[in-house]
């Protein structure tokens, strides 16, 4: 694992940057203020229903969220594969 950082990290910027609470999050976002929580904690993924209500409260795309997820999911997997265990079709 290079220096994986969970997408919960970035969120956590995003609300002291906008001086927003967890709390106050959660209520714009119309969800529970635990998966904020959990999120910013590291301990709950961001699903695509989250990217959604995050690019709309933040002004960003969905891809956004989902692309750090996605390169922090990448980054844990990649050192427990084996590449030399894997036959490519392509050299």
């Amino acid at each position: 694992m290079k220096n994986a950082i969970h997408p919960g990290e970035h969120l956590a910027e995003f609300l002291e940057e906008y001086e927003i609470s967890q709390n106050a999050l959660a209520k714009r976002m119309g969800i529970p203020r635990m998966r904020v929580s959990q999120i910013v904690r590291g301990e709950r993924t961001i699903t695509a229903d989250t990217a959604i209500r995050l690019g709309i409260v933040f002004g960003t795309t969905p891809q956004f969220w989902m692309n750090l997820q996605a390169r922090y999911d990448l980054e844990l997997a990649e050192p427990q594969i084996d590449a030399r265990s894997i036959d490519p079709l392509v050299a």
